[in-house]
């Protein structure tokens, strides 16, 4: 639905955003996560045709944003972060203020109204001034006005950003309701978010795309062997010997306090059940077994977007087939 090419953003010397290539496949919630300050929103802008590009195109639904701009934004639903309303209007009146300048006619207006104020579960404050209206509430209003004209695209531009933990989960909800019936583009730099609503992940950092896939394949690219750690008690010289000839070690090395390993393993293997039984025919006293876990997205997102700030190195680039690439 969504195909970005090469999009570059400069302001003065200042590059934003540098050479992004993605894509929203149909039916799709795609996460684009990122740290503060990394191009997420003026990537976001550049998409959406709020902003045009130093270089690169944007096509949607295979019309191209700058040279067929109304088809293209026609199909386009967009959630800025900061959701900027007519205070002192009604939800319903400012609705259908948006519906005239979406181009609906009166009669689309009349039947688009109602289904937008069901759907976004604003029905009860229809006729309530927006500026009374909580912050959950006016993000509400937001996505009400994105999906008026009924687009095939919603492009959400940090939907949570500033509602407390209650209005967070209330607007999650709502995100996956919508995701059953329009394309999703999901910018956000919470965590949380992109584990519960996306079907794939883009990592942008200093405004170029580190790493691309579902969270399930960024955290097995980042997982390596599975590892087992064992704690014993009062341990004698030959226990790291002994543990690596469990069949299905390849590996022991210290975990920094005295009797304790890591033991890398094959993968696909669990050896726990014979390093017990090890531990059983050697006397051994086991405090703790247990599998690590493996990588998880913070870990990915944590590694991928911290810098060492005297040399400036970028991170490596994590891609779909699941390798590192330098």
């Amino acid at each position: 639905m969504i195909e970005a090419q090469n999009l570059t953003r400069r302001y003065g010397d200042f590059t934003a955003v540098d050479g992004i290539s993605l894509s929203v496949r149909e039916g799709e919630i795609l996460g684009m996560l990122g740290p503060n300050g990394a191009g997420k929103t003026t990537t976001i802008r550049m998409i959406t045709g709020f902003l045009p590009p130093t270089s690169g195109r944007v096509t949607v639904d295979g019309k191209d944003l700058f040279e067929a701009p109304r088809e293209a934004r026609r199909q386009v639903g967009y959630l800025p972060e900061n959701v900027a309303l007519y205070t002192e209007m009604r939800v319903r009146e400012y609705l259908d203020y948006r519906a005239r300048l979406e181009g609906l006619s009166r009669a689309e207006a009349r039947q688009a109204i109602p289904v937008a104020l069901e759907r976004c579960l604003l029905t009860d404050v229809r006729d309530q001034i927006i500026g009374t209206l909580s912050k959950g509430y006016r993000q509400r209003v937001g996505l009400a006005t994105a999906i008026l004209h009924n687009p095939r695209v919603l492009v959400l531009d940090e939907p949570t950003v500033g509602l407390d933990p209650r209005q967070i989960i209330s607007i999650r909800e709502l995100i996956r309701e919508l995701g059953r019936q329009h394309t999703l583009l999901l910018s956000t730099h919470i965590l949380p978010e992109v584990e519960l609503l996306c079907d794939r992940v883009v990592i942008i950092d200093r405004g170029r795309i580190v790493a691309e896939g579902t969270p399930e394949s960024l955290r097995q690219s980042w997982m390596g062997n599975p590892a087992v750690r064992v704690d014993l008690k009062g341990a004698p010289e030959d226990a790291a010997e002994a543990l690596a000839a469990v069949p299905g070690v390849v590996g022991v090395k210290p975990d920094g306090i005295p009797g304790s390993w890591v033991l890398e393993c094959e993968p696909g293997s669990d050896p726990r059940e014979q390093v017990f039984r090890t531990a059983v025919e050697r006397g051994w006293v086991i405090l703790e077994l247990v599998r690590e876990r493996g990588a998880t997205l913070e870990d990915i997102f944590v590694r991928l977007t911290t810098h060492d700030a005297a040399s400036g190195e970028a991170p490596a680039v994590v891609e779909d087939r699941q390798e590192v690439v330098s």
